[in-house]
């Protein structure tokens, strides 16, 4: 198991150094100049190349991204061009209400999907199975941005049960002070991530419901609810595992849109809007922590894997 975490993490570094690579190169593709997103459309040549000299937007591009790499070797997320705060700063400042949005919804979405997944495959083909499957293929296929509005409409213009902003407390004890902001948010993330989880918790509870040994289980006398307790579920919950892991890009890519749709003072917001005002060193940091917890993600999820199947841990021992 060891060696077999070693070369993962082997692996997880040349990603990591990819990701770095194609980000750089994707964010200085993008049409249009930082000094001019900056300093505004009236400024002047000379203060546009004063504005590059300084920050090295003059140079090749293939000496800026050594220039990054050896910053970030530093531990050096560089400076914003806007804000002028170190990126670091600005991006672990915010980490605590990202970590508070995408841990609470997941939780959530996972306390939901699992049941949902084992209910649906124990009454495949019955009537709640195609409602249940009605409603995961219409979560699944609705964007996160058309859903957020939707709520809003629903449960804040309609029926004005919530409101339509999400705390503006820069800290997660004066975000959990406000609970009612909070719902939206969390419940937009949660239901687009139901629905992915849940078709694939069912997928893989049809397919261990078909093994021979839960024959064998229920021949020596064990009720239904214990062999879906001990057996099912513990075995069909494996693929959700990994897919938790690879998962993690997505819920981020979403949580940045709901962060923006309900002003949610998080890593989401600021990246979106460094990405309007081409604040390129705050792009870069978003997306290389975004990449290492993706990275880290998929190692837990590697980690869980083998606690949760002996086979595993047996294999690569």
């Amino acid at each position: 198991m060891t060696s077999y975490l070693a070369r993962r993490a082997a692996q997880a570094i040349v990603v990591v150094i990819g990701v770095m690579i194609l980000t750089f190169i994707m964010v200085h593709m993008v049409p249009g100049s930082a000094a001019r997103a900056i300093l505004g459309l009236k400024a002047t040549p000379q203060k546009i190349a004063i504005f590059n000299q300084t920050y090295g937007l003059d140079k090749p591009l293939y000496v800026q991204f050594f220039d990054y790499v050896v910053q970030v070797c530093h531990g050096n997320l560089g400076t914003s061009y806007e804000l002028q705060q170190p990126v670091s700063t600005l991006i672990f400042q915010r980490m605590p209400e990202d970590v508070l949005l995408l841990g609470v919804s997941t939780f959530l979405a996972l306390a939901i999907a699992i049941p949902m997944g084992i209910y649906q495959a124990v009454n495949r083909n019955r009537p709640s199975d195609y409602l249940l499957d009605g409603v995961s293929f219409t979560l699944y296929t609705m964007p996160d941005f058309f859903l957020a509005l939707m709520l809003i409409a629903l449960c804040c213009v309609q029926f004005h049960w919530l409101p339509p902003l999400a705390p503006q407390a820069t800290t997660v004890g004066g975000v959990l002070a406000d609970p009612a902001g909070l719902v939206l948010p969390v419940l937009t993330l949660t239901l687009s991530s139901v629905a992915g989880f849940s078709r694939y918790m069912r997928a893989s509870a049809i397919d261990v419901l078909a093994q021979d040994f839960l024959r064998t289980a229920r021949a020596k006398g064990m009720t239904e609810r214990r062999v879906l307790a001990r057996h099912v579920v513990r075995n069909a919950i494996l693929p959700i595992v990994t897919l938790v892991g690879l998962s993690l890009p997505g819920i981020f890519g979403g949580a940045i849109i709901v962060e923006e749709i309900f002003n949610y003072q998080g890593v989401g917001l600021l990246f979106f809007q460094a990405a309007i005002s081409h604040d390129f060193p705050i792009l870069l940091g978003g997306a290389l922590i975004a990449g290492v917890t993706t990275v880290i993600g998929n190692l837990a999820a590697d980690v869980a894997y083998g606690f949760f199947d002996p086979r595993i841990r047996n294999d690569h021992a």
